[in-house]
């Protein structure tokens, strides 16, 4: 079995690191800040983890130089690939964040609006720096669908149906975060999981709903998926990337142990 990914992700707003719940945003005050995303990214390089996911939250063209910045500042310092999503919208938008430091580069609603995204980026950049992001919500018995624009939106599309479509045009990886369970610290969805997982033949990346060691141990078990992200645990120092892995270790999950 293939060694499992532990991942910390950053939510950057204006520079800064935030958390939210189920998705909250500014305007709502749903965040909270956290703090400099390079020193961070510093921390969890010596915790050992995997790689290291940036999404900017605000994502505007105005606020595009900060997170250039973020990430050339981060690349400069750390050795673990770095994923970067939020508001690309074109190959350019890929171009810039690859140049800047990124390894993988994370796309979402844009995909949704021009799935062909993914297909150019793929074409262009190779499938493995192709991360397609799915904001999945259970709608009604059996049925995930998947929602836009930071959760706020319905799409329509099958969340399942959605992630091999991805994959077809192109996709290296998805990674799933479930509204349901963003920020409530009760386990991830595991029967979603389950299905992305079962129906790619790419990695899946569970995201949403971390709390206890052992969420984590049942998304890469029962949920089937290749990685792991979270982000409030981590921040708040509930526990290390060390500690996460000590104890995936000890259920004999495959994780790489720093030396």
């Amino acid at each position: 079995m293939m060694a499992k990914r532990v991942i910390p992700c950053l939510d950057v707003h204006a520079g800064k690191v935030t958390r939210g719940v189920q998705f909250g945003v500014a305007e709502t005050g749903g965040l909270r800040n956290v703090g400099d995303p390079v020193e961070l990214a510093l921390r969890y390089n010596e915790q050992g983890a995997d790689e290291m996911v940036f999404f900017d939250i605000t994502a505007t063209a105005h606020g595009r130089g900060t997170m250039v910045e973020v990430i050339e500042r981060t690349a400069d310092q750390c050795f673990m690939p770095l994923t970067v999503g939020g508001g690309i919208k074109s190959v350019d938008d890929m171009y810039t964040m690859l140049r800047a430091g990124a390894d993988k580069i994370s796309i979402n609603s844009s995909a949704i609006a021009n799935p062909e995204l993914i297909r150019e980026g793929a074409e262009k950049f190779g499938s493995q720096c192709i991360v397609v992001s799915i904001d999945a919500k259970q709608t009604a018995p059996d049925k995930w669908e998947v929602f836009s624009h930071g959760g706020r939106k319905s799409t329509g599309l099958d969340a399942v149906e959605w992630a091999k479509r991805a994959v077809a045009l192109g996709a290296g990886e998805i990674v799933l975060n479930s509204i349901d369970a963003d920020g409530m610290k009760t386990g991830f969805d595991l029967v979603i999981t389950r299905r992305i997982s079962e129906s790619v033949g790419v990695p899946v990346v569970a995201s949403g709903g971390a709390g206890k060691l052992e969420h984590l141990a049942e998304v890469l078990l029962a949920g089937k998926a290749d990685a792991v992200l979270a982000a409030s645990v981590f921040h708040f120092g509930t526990f290390t990337v060390g500690d996460v892995k000590k104890f995936l270790a000890e259920q004999k999950i495959p994780v790489r142990i720093q030396n």
